[in-house]
């Protein structure tokens, strides 16, 4: 145990490594924006060609590196499991395993739904990050979460209504709810979801008035073209762009906004049996009020919904013609791999997993199940060749970048409210927070590209890139080394495997290298740590737990761990 003489010293080192750690990070910020980071959109090579890896016991290096595509983060348990049943029997196991409740259920358990919380976003985060933190299902909450960047809602644009929190956790509840099942399902679940009427603002969204000339809300019938179907620019099925006499073409004009907002007339909040005292009008689906639906005909996408149906019905046809764009499955199918595994698919790549989301093996289009295990056992994403392609891989989001040593030391919250809270203070958190995206557009676009960098000379994309910065680098690794040494106190790691192995700097590193980088590290940063570490004593247990600290530390500022491959 750590005497009270003992303390200085620890804190000494522990500070000690937090400036080791600094300089590690200010290295990671360049390597990675030399290089890391994708593989090259019109690279077929990357890879060994395409179709799906033959079956076959993974190594523990392997099973890792599939988890931290695969998985919010590694653990010691499900790498065992990958190992023992296989990438494939392991995605079947994760996509039917019961899930872990709903996040609207756990803010009303702990009292959320009280009179005083109606203006406040009180309990959000926690349940927020309860999920990502503890829930078993995990490939459940990583493609949630890689939805919830695809189709955008922010909890601070839903408002006024109150009660924020129930609003957006509805919103994640029903992403989660349709991880798994048809993107056209889920396309009018969001289009009819409460979260997304508020967020974008046509919720009360009235037809044409002859009177006035006002028009009808644009916002949705933009964005969901846009951003959550086919995109602004006519894709091939690879994803790259067609070209007529050497010219993108745009998918869409300003008369298809015109034409598809007269769809999204007439939808309100459904209050028929509560009112605003209580957030159970923000699960509802929204309700159509006839009065105020555009019935006449719309036309857009070089399609009509013909006049005289009600909403429900032009909203239907609307989705219908949506989905069937030839834009879709290219346009979702490169975002959900550029979220679990590359920045910069090869167009083979994005064309094998477009045909999976086409036709499933029944025929079925839009089987997001079926597009997951496609991205996941694509060659591309299993070849061990491509960690060591500088052109393949990405950069890991802060918030992963948390999670991965939440889920890797089994973190647990005594109080049960999981005190992360708001983390997207650039300054002096991580940067980004889950469901806080400032705007429609996410944290960070799909084809960002930093500018006067080695990646814009390579005429790559990385999308992470966009909220990296000096301030963010240093901001992230002083978080963590308030994290990781138990400066919240709501959050309890568990180091005990460790300990044993804090005298043996090799064997502390290879265990670390495993769970966080997924065996990753190269030979000059094991040895960068180790030199550190070694410098430090390991006489009492107060001295291995700053051992263990230090060398989490590094390992988490390390370019092999945020650059993930």
């Amino acid at each position: 145990m750590e005497t009270e003489a003992e303390r200085p010293q620890a804190q000494d080192q522990q500070a000690a490594s937090v400036r080791g750690a600094l300089a590690v990070a200010a290295a990671t910020a360049a390597l990675a924006a030399c290089g890391g980071g994708g593989g090259g959109a019109g690279d077929s090579t990357s890879g060994s060609g395409g179709g799906v890896t033959p079956p076959k016991a993974p190594s523990e290096n392997e099973a890792a590196r599939f988890l931290s595509q695969a998985a919010v983060g590694i653990t010691r348990a499900q790498i065992a499991r990958v190992q023992a049943i296989g990438y494939s029997a392991w995605i079947d196991e994760q996509m039917t395993m019961a899930g872990s409740g709903t996040r609207w259920d756990w803010l009303k358990a702990k009292g959320y739904d009280a009179a005083a919380n109606i203006f406040t976003q009180n309990g959000f985060d926690s349940v927020v990050w309860s999920k990502l933190i503890s829930s078993q299902d995990t490939l459940r909450q990583r493609v949630t979460q890689a939805l919830s960047e695809i189709i955008v809602v922010g909890i601070d644009g839903l408002v006024g209504a109150g009660w924020q929190p129930f609003s957006a956790a509805a919103f994640l509840d029903l992403l989660e709810t349709n991880c798994f099942g048809n993107f056209r399902t889920l396309l009018e679940g969001v289009s009819t979801s409460a979260a997304m009427g508020q967020y974008l603002t046509f919720r009360g969204n009235v037809k044409f008035n002859a009177k006035t000339g006002a028009l009808p809300d644009e916002n949705y019938a933009r964005e969901i073209m846009q951003l959550f179907s086919i995109g602004l620019i006519q894709l091939n099925l690879d994803g790259t762009p067609k070209l007529q006499n050497g010219v993108q073409q745009e998918t869409y004009t300003n008369d298809d906004i015109g034409g598809l907002a007269r769809i999204f007339t007439g939808w309100d909040f459904d209050l028929s049996t509560s009112d605003t005292t209580t957030p159970e009008f923000l699960r509802r689906p929204m309700t159509q009020v006839a009065a105020r639906h555009e019935t006449g005909a719309s036309t857009f996408l070089g399609s009509t919904v013909p006049a005289g149906a009600d909403g429900v019905a032009h909203l239907k046809a609307a989705l219908d013609i949506i989905f069937a764009h030839p834009n879709v499955a290219p346009f979702i199918s490169r975002q959900l791999i550029q979220r679990l595994v590359t920045s910069n698919p090869s167009p083979a790549y994005v064309q094998r997993v477009a045909t999976v989301f086409n036709a499933d093996s029944k025929g079925v289009k839009g089987n997001l199940a079926a597009v997951v295990k496609a991205i996941l056992l694509d060659d591309e994403a299993r070849n061990m060749a491509n960690v060591v392609n500088p052109q393949f891989g990405k950069l890991r989001e802060p918030i992963f970048r948390f999670l991965a040593w939440a889920r890797a030391f089994n973190v647990q919250s005594p109080s049960g409210l999981w005190n992360v809270g708001n983390t997207s203070n650039p300054a002096n958190s991580l940067g980004q927070s889950p469901s806080r995206s400032g705007s429609v557009f996410n944290f960070f676009r799909p084809g960002y590209v930093p500018p006067n960098s080695a990646i814009a000379g390579a005429s790559l994309v990385a999308p992470e890139f966009q909220i990296v910065n000096e301030s963010t680098v240093v901001a992230y690794v002083n978080f963590m080394q308030r994290i990781v040494t138990g400066g919240n106190t709501d959050l309890v790691p568990d180091y005990s495997s460790l300990i044993p192995m804090a005298t043996t700097s090799k064997t502390l590193l290879n265990e670390l290298n495993i769970l966080l980088a997924a065996g990753q590290l190269s030979d000059v940063t094991i040895n960068t740590i180790t030199a550190a570490i070694d410098s430090m004593p390991s006489d009492t247990d107060a001295r291995k737990l700053s051992r263990i600290y230090a060398a989490l530390l590094l390992v988490l500022a390390s370019p092999e761990f945020i650059v993930s491959k």
